[in-house]
């Protein structure tokens, strides 16, 4: 028998606070792809449109790092919808991706390239290293 124990509003904030906003193992993964060929980044730009994970200024290049979920991505693991508090989360999720298409948009309109690194992409590490050298190169 499973003993479920409903946490109080103070307690799921708690949690909430505790998710990492950088520096994730996704983040580190691509980070250190980019040190063997590509060094010379920057991390969370404030002065670049949607503060990127990654940024090479004078390239004019922006690296996304993104969660499935919170991101909204077609895969497995961004389709999945929470049961408890779904049309918060529904709200949540969609103001995320409208976000990240303005910052796109943004982006595109200063002259800057931009590229979306998707967590469930990291499990074929060549293939995002042969994107990353693509879009740098």
């Amino acid at each position: 028998m499973r003993v479920t124990v409903k946490e109080t509003r103070e307690q799921r904030s708690a949690i909430m606070r505790a998710v990492k906003g950088r520096d994730t193992a996704p983040e580190i993964a691509v980070r250190t792809m980019l040190r063997r060929f590509a060094p010379g980044y920057r991390l969370h730009r404030k002065d670049v449109p949607g503060n990127p994970d990654i940024a090479y200024i004078g390239r004019k290049r922006a690296i996304f790092v993104h969660g499935c979920f919170w991101h909204g991505h077609e895969c497995p693991r961004g389709a999945r919808s929470p049961k408890a508090n779904a049309d918060y989360w529904r709200g949540k999720i969609a103001r995320n991706v409208a976000r990240d298409a303005a910052h796109q948009t943004a982006l595109a309109a200063q002259g800057w390239r931009a590229l979306t690194v998707w967590e469930c992409e990291l499990k074929d590490k060549a293939g995002v290293e042969k994107q990353l050298r693509e879009f740098l190169g």
